[in-house]
């Protein structure tokens, strides 16, 4: 063994964190290149561990080691490094009780570590990860290396001490415990609420070091609800300064010489259709009659391209932040609110600069040309989907005509796909009035109607139009670095749980191949579209399908039953269309392709800040339930079980669609169980069972907002 002084004494600390804080002294020792072989007491020594208790928590931590194969007991206490480990790098989960998963990407089991052995990990950081043991069940192993911390700032409150403070995180599953000295406090005192971010974080300490960035005291309990939400994220609530300062310069007014260059639309038939309160208006339909009876049909996008030079500042902001965000009440939008509401926004009665997809159809939707390139143009009106959804149902309205045609296009497309294999599904989306304090007054589902679908089906078409347009040119020569929007197939495992669990209802799903499993769930929802499970059997049915993400190597989409699929139609929300944009335009001007290999890692990084929107809004949507349900505490519901696990089950309520569990031992009448063969909850005694879509009738008993949780009770 290589000489190495001791270190300090080490005393009795507390015995929550005391063996955590030993076992990731030994393993440092072992890292240690020069150390070969070392004995329990030469470890010891090395540590300065005098007392008796602690050498023997240090002995029983060499042989959990020597156990999980981290280190190698050589002969008789004799220990050594394992070197020979299998290293792995991934995405790190950190689940509420501790312990991590290594998310590897790759459809073998993610790895189980221990919470002694995430060696300072934190929730969505990219590290290095030694396995450890190989079974059958799953593989485990222990962090040897944080590569990436994903994220620095926290969101808690300040815990003060005589020379220091502790921020103690709003949520510890994404937060650590955090240790600031007192010039580092920043005007923060006991209790208040704060932004704190991690400086350093040395080997030898417990707890990271940090200092106040933003006292939040003065902000209401959801703006820092909020905030707390996206930071758990990693997502930034505000642009930097320069971001902002650089997005101020672009200016509302055209080019006069850059709209000379582009195909001018301006006194064509023009319009939008968007949510009633949105201001990021990304895209635009224009309509008008050939002469030779067909129609031509525009699909006009914001031309953000135009405006975010690629590498300028505003561009790397938008590639880290990868989409914008919708939460419950704001939207943390991709590209500073000069562009997404105003510059790039395609709002009625003002001129604009678009990137367009234009079509020659008939009215049977059969296609005869298309043309793709930059455009001017000017929207004469804009409709909410709420007012285009009353022209399709009869109501008379401005381009009646118009609005009509398109959507009998736009039904025949759907039909098409469906017929090729795409999934039909209803949207089904949870909203909420608030009143003017922001609070939540009622919530309400949103179904998805014909205006929406209109919409819809011309956006695929130019998704889908832009993506087979490159593939086909790429044939051509080498092939075109293009991201792609990509669907894998379903694993045929969960297909058959799946089976398992409608089977439950009495229903059967016939697959005999995975290529007609989408045909086969939309008879299915056909069949059930009345039933009270109808929405959660849907919900399961998309569970088990496979995520969709941003890939350079094109599988095409599942869901969508298309060859080729790109996103382009939504490049003021998502980076990705913004990408698209600008390998199509350098492919129309037969330009050298800027990309290349480097955009496989845009793609992944894209892809996971989807994940994290996605998280985020689910979160929000969770908080606004519980605000909401605050007020109805004490009040009875009817309500559908809409999930079972074996801690309890989940009751959605028919009349808010918020969602609320109720444990398996508060359920009133007998002793339940969770019965995993036949997906339900069964009384030991009474063998009465509580399946999925069942209807109950429950109480409001507790509301935890800070938890996004709430209690119900059988009535």
């Amino acid at each position: 063994m290589s000489k190495r002084k001791p270190s300090k004494p080490l005393r009795n600390k507390n015995k929550s964190t005391q063996k955590d804080s030993l076992s990731h002294i030994v393993r440092k020792i072992f890292d240690q290149p020069n150390i070969t072989e070392i004995t329990h007491k030469e470890v010891c020594t090395l540590m300065n561990v005098r007392e008796n208790e602690l050498r023997r928590q240090v002995y029983e931590i060499l042989n959990s080691l020597a156990k999980n194969g981290f280190i190698v007991e050589k002969s008789h206490g004799v220990f050594s490094r394992n070197r020979t480990l299998e290293t792995i790098e991934g995405e790190i989960q950190i689940t509420a009780k501790g312990a991590g998963f290594l998310l590897t990407g790759k459809k073998d089991t993610d790895i189980f570590i221990a919470p002694q052995n995430t060696n300072k990990a934190l929730n969505g950081d990219l590290v290095k990860v030694a396995i450890t043991k190989q079974g059958k069940g799953r593989r485990e192993g222990v962090v040897t290396e944080v590569v990436h911390r994903e994220r620095t700032q926290f969101v808690g409150s300040i815990e003060m001490h005589d020379k220091f403070g502790f921020l103690i995180p709003d949520n510890y599953k994404s937060g650590v415990k955090i240790y600031i000295p007192k010039e580092k406090l920043n005007g923060a005192k006991d209790t208040d609420k704060v932004i704190a971010k991690i400086t350093v974080w040395p080997k030898s300490a417990e707890f990271p070091f940090g200092e106040v960035i933003e006292i939040l005291n003065k902000k209401s309990p959801n703006d820092t609800e909020m905030i707390s939400i996206l930071l758990s994220q990693g997502i930034d609530y505000k642009f930097p300064q320069e971001v902002v300062a650089s997005a101020e310069l672009v200016t509302m007014e055209l080019d006069s010489e850059e709209v000379k260059k582009r195909r001018d639309f301006r006194n064509i038939t023009t319009f939008t259709i968007d949510p009633i309160d949105a201001k990021d208006f990304d895209d635009a339909l224009s309509l008008q009659k050939l002469e030779n009876g067909n129609l031509e049909i525009g699909i006009h996008i914001a031309d953000v391209s135009h405006y975010v030079i690629e590498n300028s500042v505003m561009d790397k902001e938008a590639r880290q932040r990868g989409n914008s965000v919708y939460l419950v009440d704001r939207v943390v939008p991709m590209l500073p609110e000069q562009l997404s509401n105003f510059a790039c926004s395609l709002r009625p009665n003002e001129d604009k600069f678009s990137f367009s997809a234009v079509f020659e159809i008939d009215e049977s939707g059969k296609i005869y040309n298309e043309w793709f390139g930059k455009t001017v143009i000017h929207s004469d009106r804009r409709f909410s989907y709420e007012e285009a959804q009353e022209i399709i149902e009869g109501k008379e309205g401005d381009f009646k005509e118009e609005i009509l045609l398109l959507d009998k296009i736009a039904k025949i497309y759907r039909k098409e796909r469906l017929k090729k294999g795409a999934l039909n599904i209803d949207s089904e989306e949870i909203r909420f009035k608030l009143n003017e304090e922001g609070n939540p007054t009622d919530v309400y589902s949103k179904v998805s109607k014909d205006a929406h679908k209109l919409i819809e089906e011309f956006m695929l078409l130019a998704n889908k139009r832009v993506a087979t347009f490159i593939h086909q040119r790429g044939l051509k020569k080498d092939p075109i670095p293009f991201v792609y929007r990509c669907h894998d197939k379903p694993d045929i495992a969960k297909i058959e749980a799946f089976k398992m669990f409608i089977n439950k209802f009495g229903h059967e799903l016939k697959v005999d191949s995975i290529e007609n499993v989408a045909k086969s769930i939309n008879k299915l929802f056909e069949e059930i579209k009345s039933e009270n499970e109808y929405s959660i059997v849907q919900s399961m049915a998309i569970r088990s399908m496979a995520k969709a993400n941003y890939d350079t190597e094109n599988i095409g989409h599942f869901g969508l039953a298309f060859e080729y699929y790109a996103h382009f139609t939504s490049p003021i929300r998502r980076y990705a269309d913004l990408l698209v944009h600008r390998i199509l335009f350098e492919e129309l001007n037969s330009q050298k392709h800027k990309y290349g290999t480097e955009l496989s890692d845009v793609c992944k990084h894209i892809s996971k800040m989807e994940r994290k929107a996605t998280e985020a809004e689910r979160e929000s949507n969770k908080y606004f339930q519980t605000l909401f349900m605050k007020d109805h505490l004490g009040e009875v519901f009817n309500g559908t079980v809409s999930g079972i696990a074996d801690f309890g089950m989940f009751v959605r309520i028919d009349d808010n669609h918020c969602e609320g569990m109720i444990a398996l031992q508060d359920i009133p009448g007998d002793r339940f169980y969770y019965d995993q063969d036949n997906y339900c909850i069964t009384g030991s005694r009474t063998k009465k069972q509580y399946n999925f879509g069942d209807k109950v009738q429950v109480q409001v008993i507790k509301v935890e907002t800070n938890k996004r949780q709430i209690t119900l009770e059988i009535v």
